[in-house]
């Protein structure tokens, strides 16, 4: 079953042999690194393979260029992951680290400009780069490359590459855990068109190697502060907008609106989602000011392309259905080139349903 699912991911022999290759003999200086902000998926891929790379007996450090959520703090090894932006000294570890690593993974990005300063650091070293990927467009900054984005979620590639290299049996309950939450989360817990038979056949061998799935699922989705709560009651109640003519729905929040009510990191996922859970709605926008620049996330139903609609105005991309972007232009302004954006699009949008 391994062998035809990895066949079936496009997971190349030569590909592997060269993997293999880097990691013969053990011991081998490596270096994992991630998305800036990194979600269950980025994090839960990291560690999940740091995990394994352990138990082969190499040094493995995982960075993450800046703070993750605090809903994934339960993850194996969460601890020992280094923060490149927390401090001058976290900064000049992890280019020490990332200067002498024999290899560096980069994992659920596609580029290096996604790990913001840790970037031209990474790009600079001498050691080899294994990039592991389902978004699109890669640039090739890696000398071996695991990019498919039919994949459910980077963590069911590092799955893969595991069982190809013949590693299953290094796969406990804790590893199990970590790449279940990230196919569980970038999957929208088996809801989005991304959930085949294939992943399901996956999650399934997971399961069976120890992941807990009902423990993974409470951890990520029922250990809400009481600020997030009322801060989502806040936005469905107060800054939800609706664009019938475009089945368009948005919200729009200021900094200010996040400081006041403590907003953390994490604590705005997954709320773009409410905004196209709306009855006849397409295309579900957040916009928020995050004081040194305006994010965005983009998510979709039918066929609109939301990474080309990032692209295109918002500097940003992802995937066909789930996006993200950014601005340098105050709220108002890029609220109203959102809202330009859209009416571009308009005859397109409410042609879909």
């Amino acid at each position: 079953m391994t062998a035809v699912l990895t066949a079936d991911l496009g997971l190349d022999a030569a590909s592997i042999e060269a993997l293999r290759a880097l990691l013969a003999g053990g011991g081998k200086r490596i270096v994992i690194t991630t998305h800036h902000k990194p979600d269950a998926d980025a994090l839960g891929s990291s560690l999940g393979l740091a995990r394994y790379l352990q138990k082969e007996g190499h040094q493995v450090q995982v960075v993450a260029p800046t703070d993750f959520p605090a809903f994934l703090d339960w993850m194996p090894g969460r601890s020992q992951v280094l923060q490149f932006d927390k401090s001058a000294q976290t900064r000049a570890e992890a280019t020490r680290l990332a200067t002498e690593a024999d290899i560096i993974f980069c994992l659920d990005f596609n580029t290096l400009e996604r790990i913001n300063d840790f970037g031209p650091i990474v790009g600079a070293s001498p050691a080899a780069k294994v990039n592991i990927d389902h978004h699109l467009l890669p640039q090739p900054f890696a000398q071996v490359v695991f990019s498919d984005t039919s994949a459910a979620a980077t963590a069911e590639l590092i799955y893969l590459v595991i069982a190809a290299l013949g590693g299953r049996g290094q796969i406990d309950g804790p590893l199990a855990d970590c790449l279940y939450a990230g196919i569980m989360t970038d999957t929208g817990s088996f809801r989005h068109g991304s959930t085949t038979a294939r992943i399901h056949r996956v999650i399934a061998e997971l399961i069976e190697l120890g992941a807990d799935n009902a423990k993974v699922h409470r951890l990520i989705y029922d250990t809400n502060s009481l600020n997030r709560v009322r801060f989502l009651g806040y936005c469905l109640a107060e800054k939800l907008v609706v664009l019938p003519e475009y089945k368009t729905a948005y919200f729009a929040i200021s900094a200010e609106e996040l400081k006041r009510f403590h907003i953390q990191t994490g604590d705005t996922e997954g709320i773009v989602n409410y905004a196209l859970s709306l009855e006849g709605i397409v295309l579900g926008a957040i916009i928020i000011d995050r004081t040194e620049m305006v994010k965005m996330s983009f998510r979709s139903a039918a066929a609109f392309d939301v990474n080309t609609f990032a692209r295109r105005y918002f500097e940003g991309g992802g995937h066909f259905n789930a996006a993200g972007g950014k601005s340098t232009d105050d709220l108002p302004r890029t609220i109203e080139r959102f809202l330009q954006a859209v009416a571009a699009h308009g005859a397109e949008l409410a042609a879909l349903g």
